[in-house]
């Protein structure tokens, strides 16, 4: 038996739920905000039993995934046009655009100031907004990795390298070899949200899944991680 993407009927509806066997001695079910229903099984778990705990938990799977969906409309589809709300590190700026030769951001005074040739390009100023906001993710990224790393050097941990980029359902990953991957929109998060996000992946150096001794370390190294995870998730959902 093999992890894979499920179903099941329950009333009208299909609740679509991925399945992972790990090596573990009793059932999780879980979602996450954005939408997926994960259920992680012990090795060898019949599939009867997997189905009878997830119409089980139906009803609560169900108001989990409304309590998400409820932010999904918060924030429209950006048109990259004067006027617009965007954000960065946990506050939204309005966009000011400017007719000009530079293509240049700057932040000032509550506004994203942009000068572009073509101000009424909604393509070119959001590539130019992307840029900005990449480098200053590989700014402030850096910074919360300093803020972080001290609690883990007694660790005797292996000093991971930091990559940043576009993902479309992760804030961060750390692989295998130990590179620390960050989604370039957690820019748009509050500081101490970057710093779940970081500490969280820098937990893995040490345990790979979520096991009981991963919360714990969780736990030791930043007390309020449930406060920051829940803050990130109505901020960015």
């Amino acid at each position: 038996m093999s992890n894979g993407t499920w179903s099941i009927q329950y009333g009208r509806d299909d609740i679509v739920f991925d399945v992972l066997f790990v090596k573990r001695k009793s059932m999780e079910v879980a979602v996450h905000p954005d939408s997926s229903v994960v259920i992680k099984a012990p090795i060898g778990t019949a599939t009867d039993e997997i189905e009878k705990r997830v119409l089980k938990r139906a009803r609560w799977i169900r108001k989990q995934l409304a309590y998400f969906g409820q932010f999904h409309p918060r924030t429209p589809q950006h048109r990259y046009i004067g006027g617009e709300s965007h954000l960065y590190l946990g506050r939204q700026y309005r966009l000011k655009l400017i007719e000009g030769d530079s293509g240049e951001v700057k932040l000032s005074r509550g506004y994203f100031w942009i000068t572009c040739k073509n101000k009424s390009d909604p393509k070119k100023i959001k590539n130019l907004l992307d840029s900005w906001y990449l480098a200053k993710a590989r700014e402030k990224f850096i910074d919360s990795f300093d803020r972080c790393w001290p609690n883990f050097e007694r660790l005797d941990l292996a000093y991971p390298r930091i990559q940043i980029r576009r993902m479309k359902t992760r804030w961060g990953s750390l692989s295998h070899s130990g590179t620390l991957t960050l989604n370039v929109s957690l820019i748009r998060a509050p500081r101490e949200c970057i710093d779940y996000v970081i500490t969280h992946e820098l937990c893995h150096l040490k345990y790979h899944d979520h096991s009981p001794d991963f919360y714990k370390l969780l736990d030791k190294v930043m007390p309020d991680w449930e406060r920051r995870k829940h803050k990130l998730e109505l901020a960015l959902i």
